[in-house]
This record gives C-alpha cells, structure tokens and sequence, in this order.
C-alpha cells in the first residue's frame, strides 16, 4: 500500500465519496493480492463486497430513476468499422483499469441502442436505463438533487461489475448550457453531472448515445473515454442492412418469394438510403401488408413506398432499369404483354 492510498481513502471519506472510497480500497487489495498477501486481500474485498460498509446497496426494486431492459432480440447488422469500434470497448473494459464510460453518438435510426444491446450481451452484463423524464424536474434545484440521486442508486448496485447503465438521448441534460434560458439552474445541473461522472463506480459500464453531438457541452463529453460515430453508413452498408431485414421479414411472415435484384434496384430508387431504423420500417410495412397468397405482392407495395406511384407505367419502369421480367412481376402482367406494349411504344 502507498501513501497516495492512504491520502486517497482520507480524501474520499471527508468528500462523503462512498464510490471513490470502495474503489480505492479494492485498488488497495489488489496491491495486497499481487504481494502475495492473499488474506489480507481478500479480507478487504469481503468487508467492502459482503459487509456494505457505508450504506445499503441498490437492488432492482429500489431503483427510482432506473428500469432494466432487456439485451436480448434480433442482432443488427453493423458496419465493420463500429463492430471494430464496440470490440475495443469489450477490450477495455476488460482490461479493468476504470476505462467504462462511452458516448455513442448519431443520427436517429443508426443503430446506436441495438449497439448498446449487443455489447451488454457480449459483456453478459444487465442493462439499466436512466428515466430522464423523472430526473428533469421544473422545480428549481431539484433536479440536481435528482442527479445525485441517480449516481447514488449507480454506485450502489449490489453487483456492479454486472451492470450496463444506459443514458439514452442523453441531450436531456448534456447540451450546451448556453443554449439553456435558465443557465444558472443548467450550470448546477451540469456541475452536479461532472461530479457525478467523476466519481462513478469504476466496476459499472456507462453507455451515453446522443442524436445531438454538436450541441454536447464540452465539459461532459470530456468525462466519456470514447465516442464511438454511429453516422458510418456507406451506400453498400445500408444495402446490405436492408437484405438482411428483408431476409427477417420474408422468414417472420412466411413468404418465400425472395428477389433480390427487384429489390435492391427498388431500394436505389431510394436515391439517399436512409438509415436502419426507417429502413426496418420501411420493409416490415411492406411485407406485413402484403397479401400472403401472392408471393410478390410486397415487392409492389415497397415500390409503391419508395415512389409514391403504382408500379403501372411500363416505360418508366423500364427507365427505372427494370428487365421485362421484372416488369412483368411489378405490373402482374406477362412478359410477352410487357414486351409488345413496350415495342408498340417504341413504334410510336
């Protein structure tokens, strides 16, 4: 044990800092461990662990600004460069050296809370998201006392080396204070959300997402140890995205007709392929209202959606770079009728 430990455990005890105080003590036992004073360690860890000795932990019933949330569902597909991105958070945290706050950040729709699922599965962690709307409060100076009392109830889970806290859209309390009206009432806010930041349980992964990054008060975001962009998409990423969800849907809903050349080309219609949360919904809609006895009757309704006209016009369609097979299944005509009207067209 150091001097700086014992200053450290002094320093936290006068500051009320139960979550510094717990985390210096285990670093403390740690050292012990590594000197080959197993017991002594061990001892340490089972007075801080078993003996709760500052006040009761938090168990799921006490939580008032916290619901837990299920990580389990359908994975997203992600593009390489942020699965890369959520494995090196798996490699810090790992690496339990107090690395275990991050921001994603990103357009709506780009995937930022399936991330947040899939990264709490790979750690086999829990998750719990922060209510915001029962920590923001008009009441003058209340909602900060709500912010304390929020951090409290983090660093008191019973097992925090299991837990996954999520501020979803974080902007609620994280935006630029200058673009408040009362800015000494967000000042306090956001004094009390530093502190708290500063002084959380190394032991409990943080994750944040935002929708409004170029808005985030400086202050706060210097407290993440990462941000991970979540606006990575290219063309072929989307693409790939949307036969993925389309290879869902076909499976959920039991129909088999899959083409998938009629329905990128559909999809690049598009012109900007928006991004995985409209996608999906934009796909299901297509496939739920299809009718289940004509196999390709959702390939008509997603051209529909994506144009805003019928799938009628033969001539634009084959502008569009529709075969006169395809043609053919968007329009619910032959190909030979398809091809006669197209050549009396061109005769004309």
């Amino acid at each position: 044990m150091k001097k700086k430990n014992i200053i450290n455990l002094i320093k936290y005890y006068s500051e009320d800092n139960d979550a510094g105080f717990k985390n210096e003590a285990y670093e403390i036992a740690k050292d012990f461990d590594a000197s080959g004073d197993s017991q002594l360690a061990e001892y340490i860890m089972a007075l801080m662990s078993d003996a709760n000795t500052f006040v009761p932990q938090m168990s799921e019933n006490d939580l008032a600004f916290f619901e837990r949330i299920e990580s389990g569902g359908d994975s997203l597909w992600l593009p390489e460069c942020i699965t890369q991105d959520l494995l090196g958070i798996v490699h810090a945290v790992g690496h339990n050296l107090g690395v275990n706050k991050f921001l994603f950040q990103g357009a709506p729709g780009t995937g930022k809370t399936e991330g947040v699922k899939q990264l709490a599965r790979v750690l086999n962690r829990d998750i719990y998201m922060v209510d915001f709307a029962a920590v923001i409060d008009s009441k003058l100076g209340q909602t900060q006392k709500n912010i304390s009392e929020m951090f409290r109830e983090i660093n008191h889970f019973v097992h925090p080396e299991n837990v996954l806290v999520l501020f979803d859209e974080i902007d609620a309390i994280a935006l630029d204070r200058t673009h408040e009206n009362d800015l000494r009432e967000m000042g306090r806010a956001t004094s009390t959300m530093l502190k708290g930041l500063d002084y959380m349980n190394e032991n409990v992964v943080l994750v944040a997402t935002t929708n409004l990054f170029s808005y985030f008060d400086k202050a706060i975001l210097r407290r993440f140890d990462s941000v991970i962009d979540f606006n990575r998409y290219t063309k072929e990423d989307l693409m790939v995205v949307a036969e993925e969800l389309l290879n869902k849907f076909l499976i959920k809903f039991r129909l088999a007709n899959r083409d998938i050349r009629i329905f990128r080309k559909i999809i690049s219609l598009l012109g900007t392929i928006p991004y995985p949360g409209e996608l999906k919904n934009l796909i299901k809609t297509a496939v739920a209202f299809s009718d289940p006895e004509d196999g390709t009757d959702y390939l008509r309704r997603l051209y529909y959606m994506v144009t805003q006209v019928k799938p009628e016009d033969l001539n634009l369609l084959k502008a569009q770079d529709f075969t006169i097979r395809e043609i053919g299944i968007l329009t619910k005509k032959p190909k030979s009728s398809v091809a006669r009207e197209l050549k009396e067209s061109d005769d004309e």
